[in-house]
């Protein structure tokens, strides 16, 4: 005989099954980036680990551990080096939006005409939902108006600080290799290699982004809001 379950486990049973899937759904986008980005960043780890005891293995020297790894030059360097070239491209990237337009372009503003991302948020305090810093005002609510260009900053400098640490100590560990000499930070912040590693990276982000702008007047993907409507015409500026 089967046993049958009580309605209330049922209706709890079911009500957390939706709350799952609700989260899943309204979330799914960053889970979803921010699982890609676990899974090649523990690609990079395992094979820069063992990039870098093979090298060592050429120099006569004797493999290290990973934890060893996860503090060495030659992992923080690698790892800072692109964050980097990405929050620079993305910090740009809000900035010239703001002022700067592509006619044709979903990535871009209308032209000659306001959009909501325009508005005055002064004129929205006493608003239901705003955020704090707008009801607040003053100080507050001008940092907050600036804060996601302010926040990927802040990232790209942390960033090309590491990549010039981890870069150094990369550097000098090859220069114990061959006899040469070590350098601080800020010397290894003077030589071509640094910003050979900066601007390689740099320039191919700007190339993305200038790919996208460009595209997006003449090409679509049905279902992206980084895509105009499919039959929307070429000329139609904004998404």
């Amino acid at each position: 005989m089967v046993k049958q379950q009580s309605p209330a486990l049922v209706a709890n049973v079911s009500r957390r099954t939706g709350r799952r899937q609700a989260l899943l759904r309204d979330n799914g986008l960053s889970l979803a980036t921010f699982g890609l980005f676990v899974v090649f960043l523990i690609g990079q780890t395992a094979t820069g680990f063992v990039e870098l005891n093979n090298d060592l293995a050429e120099h006569g020297r004797p493999a290290i551990a990973l934890p060893a790894y996860l503090t060495s030059g030659h992992f923080i360097e690698a790892m800072a080096e692109n964050w980097e070239s990405e929050f620079l491209q993305m910090a740009a990237y809000v900035l010239l939006t703001v002022a700067l337009f592509q006619k044709g372009s979903a990535e871009s503003k209308e032209i000659g005409r306001p959009e909501s991302v325009d508005r005055d948020p002064r004129l929205a305090r006493s608003k239901a939902g705003v955020p704090w810093p707008v009801r607040r005002g003053g100080w507050v609510l001008r940092l907050y108006e600036n804060s996601l260009a302010l926040a990927l900053l802040l990232l790209f400098f942390v960033s090309f600080g590491l990549h010039a640490v981890g870069g150094a100590w990369a550097y000098n560990v090859s220069q114990a290799e061959h006899g040469g000499q070590p350098l601080s930070v800020v010397g290894y912040l003077e030589t071509p290699q640094f910003w050979f590693e900066s601007f390689q990276n740099w320039q191919s982000e700007f190339l993305s982004l200038a790919a996208m702008v460009v595209l997006s007047i003449f090409l679509r993907q049905r279902g992206s809001p980084e895509s105009k409507p499919v039959d929307a015409p070429h000329s139609q500026t904004g998404s």
